[in-house]
C-alpha cells in the first residue's frame, strides 16, 4: 500500500495539473506585438471586436517601432508579431525567431509638411527629388529615430536619393526616437517635414499647418505583415490562439473587415493577403 505522505503528494500533484490546464483553457488571449500605425489608425479597434466575438479570443496589443515589435518576438514577449518591415520580417523568419510570414494589407507613406512649403516640394511625385530639396534648402525634417518600420523605410528613401543621412545631416535634421503621432506634433510645432505611413495621418487630429506634400511614388509602398512567434524556441507561445488570428487576418472574413475600415470615407488599408510576392 503506498504511503499516505506519497499519496497526498500525488493528489496535490494532480491538483496542480488540474488547475493549469484549467487556467490555460480559461485564457483565451494573446499577446500581439505591432506597429503604432494599426493601433494609432484605429484599426485594431475596429477589427479585434469582430474576431473576438467569432472566437472568443481577446487579443492583447504592444503598440511599438517595428524593431521594438521584433524584439519582443524575439524574447518570446508575445505570441504573434505584426509589422510593416519586409525585409526584417524575412530575417526573423530566417532566423528561427517565426515560424512563416503571411502578408497581410498595403498602404503607403507620404511625406507631409508645412502649408508655407519652405522647400518647395509640394504636389511633387518623386520622393528622391524632394528629399535631395529638402537637404539642399536645410529645410527642416523630424525623424521618427526609433527603429520603427516608417523610420526604416526613411532611411531607405535617403539612401535612393543618393544622402548618406548619418553623414550628411544637420541642425535641419531632428530624430527624436519616438512614435508616429509624437513625430507629427512635433512637426507641426515646428513647421518641419517627415514620413508618415497615411493610415496615421488621416486619422491624426493636431495637424496644424501639416499637409501633404509629397505622395504617389511607388517607393512610398508600404506591407504589412505577420507571424506567429516560433514556439521550438519559446515553447509558452499560444501557438494554436495565435494561428488561429492568423488565420482568421488573411481569411475572406479578416480581410473584409480590414477592407471595412475607413475614417473620414478614406480606405486606410489595403488587403493583399493572398497577393503573390506580397
Amino acid at each position: 500500500m503506498m504511503p499516505r505522505r506519497c499519496l497526498a503528494a500525488l493528489a496535490a500533484l494532480s491538483l496542480g495539473v488540474a488547475i493549469a490546464t484549467f487556467a490555460e483553457a480559461q485564457d483565451k488571449s494573446i499577446v500581439v506585438a505591432s506597429t503604432t500605425s494599426t493601433q494609432d489608425s484605429g484599426l485594431f479597434g475596429h477589427i479585434l471586436p469582430i474576431f473576438k466575438a467569432k472566437t472568443g479570443i481577446t487579443v492583447k496589443v504592444v503598440a511599438q517601432g517595428t524593431g521594438q515589435a521584433l524584439d519582443t518576438g524575439r524574447r518570446g514577449d508575445a505570441d504573434v508579431v505584426f509589422v510593416h518591415a519586409k525585409a526584417q520580417e524575412e530575417k526573423f523568419v530566417a532566423d528561427g525567431f517565426a515560424v512563416k510570414r503571411y502578408a497581410v494589407m498595403y498602404n503607403d507613406f507620404v511625406v507631409v509638411g508645412p502649408r508655407s512649403d519652405p522647400a518647395g516640394i509640394k504636389g511633387g511625385k518623386d520622393v528622391a527629388a524632394a528629399l535631395k530639396t529638402v537637404k539642399a534648402k536645410a529645410a527642416p525634417f523630424i525623424s521618427r529615430g526609433d527603429r520603427s518600420g516608417t523610420h526604416s523605410a526613411e532611411l531607405r528613401l535617403w539612401k535612393q536619393a543618393g544622402i548618406d543621412i548619418a553623414m550628411d545631416k544637420g541642425p535641419w535634421y531632428k530624430a527624436i526616437g519616438q512614435g508616429m503621432g509624437a513625430t507629427l506634433n512635433t512637426a507641426a510645432a515646428s513647421n518641419a517635414y517627415t514620413l508618415t505611413d497615411r493610415a496615421t495621418w488621416i486619422a491624426f487630429k493636431n495637424k496644424r499647418e501639416l499637409v501633404i506634400a509629397v505622395e504617389g511614388d511607388k517607393r512610398l509602398f508600404n506591407q504589412y505583415g505577420i507571424m506567429l512567434v516560433n514556439p521550438a524556441k519559446h515553447p509558452h507561445v499560444k501557438k494554436d490562439l495565435g494561428q488561429r488570428f492568423i488565420d482568421w487576418i488573411v481569411s475572406a472574413e479578416g480581410q473584409g473587415a480590414i477592407a471595412g475600415y475607413q475614417r473620414d470615407g478614406q480606405t486606410l488599408f489595403f488587403p493583399n493577403a493572398n497577393e503573390a510576392g506580397a
